[in-house]
């Protein structure tokens, strides 16, 4: 039988945690009904028998505290809410946790913010993590040496996994019951709880926020510059130019400061923009394409969907309010 501790970090975000508990204890639910004997243990793992979580609205008890668990096969790291640093401050104790049963053979899974708890361990450096989107630019800066891919709904690296933005963490969820307990079963709790299975990318839901968060003048004058102009044709040498800067030191410095080249930044600038015109216009792909600043119809699909997984058109389709339903 494989042994699941479910952390409750103080400030947990209570979906992600309540949301795994239910799906492996309903696998047990229905082997149950199989006359099959269940496969998992689930245990809610606290610091405290009692942890406040979701900004104080609920309060979650712990079926064990931390210091008794001896073993266990996986451990899974709940999101959290809040201010970051000060959610790995209260979450501490955690880490020497983590970082032992995973040394003893237990394997790891962070869900969506729980990444951050994960990273700090130390056990994903120079390894591949996802987390919300929206907190890209903080985790890069906080753990630049691990391998933040930002598309991803999932990764999975030598015994440690993590789950993309939100309620991805489902999809996380029911790739762990597949492994542990096969195919059949991950679709029948897909199909029970609803969740649509096989999602491996977040980038249609990504809105890019162009990292400012930086000390470097010049370059966030670079940056406003671009998100101001992006209509029309930006170069390395007009921006090294404008701010007196040569062209290397230029690239080098906007890599640094924004974890983009200036040629990336100015696509997902673009980008960006032709997604909100898809979404709340009526303007078709080729005018949105004009507007935005490309002239080369395959240049800007293969751009686009290469940023969003999406072509232009299925993104409107998907996102569009404006389109008739019959």
């Amino acid at each position: 039988m494989k042994h699941i501790s479910i952390l409750i970090p103080r400030g947990a975000i209570l979906g992600s945690l309540e949301g795994t508990r239910q799906l492996f204890t309903q696998v047990n639910q229905f082997l149950k009904m199989k006359d099959v004997a269940p496969l998992f243990t689930v245990q809610l793992v606290g610091l405290d028998e009692e942890t406040v979580v979701s900004g104080g609205s609920y309060t979650v008890h712990a079926d064990v505290l931390l210091k008794d668990v001896t073993k266990t096969d996986l451990i899974i790291i709940p999101a959290v809410d809040g201010s970051i640093p000060e959610a790995l401050e209260a979450n501490k104790d955690f880490i020497p946790w983590i970082t032992k049963h995973y040394k003893a053979g237990a394997e790891v899974a962070s869900l969506c913010m729980g990444a951050f708890i994960l990273a700090s361990t130390g056990l994903l450096k120079g390894k591949k993590c996802a987390t919300h989107w929206m907190a890209a630019n903080e985790f890069r800066k906080m753990f630049p040496d691990v391998e933040l891919v930002t598309e991803r709904i999932i990764t999975d690296e030598r015994g440690i996994y993590s789950s993309g933005g939100a309620f991805s963490y489902l999809n996380l969820i029911l790739y762990l019951i597949e492994k542990y307990a096969g195919r059949d079963m991950s679709l029948l709790s897909s199909k029970v709880f609803a969740i649509e299975i096989e999602r491996s990318s977040q980038s249609p839901f990504i809105m890019f926020q162009g990292q400012k968060e930086h000390e470097d003048e010049p370059i966030r004058k670079a940056q406003e510059f671009i998100e101001s102009n992006f209509q029309d044709k930006i170069t390395v040498d007009q921006l090294a130019s404008m701010f007196a800067l040569g062209r290397r030191n230029l690239e080098r410095r906007f890599k640094k400061a924004t974890s983009n080249t200036v040629a990336e930044y100015i696509q997902r600038v673009k980008i960006e923009a032709a997604k909100k015109s898809l979404e709340s216009s009526r303007e078709n792909v080729n005018e949105v394409m004009y507007k935005v600043g490309y002239t080369d119809t395959k240049a800007f699909r293969t751009t686009f969907k290469r940023i969003t997984g999406l072509s232009p058109v299925q993104y409107r389709n998907k996102y569009s309010p404006m389109l008739e339903v019959n």
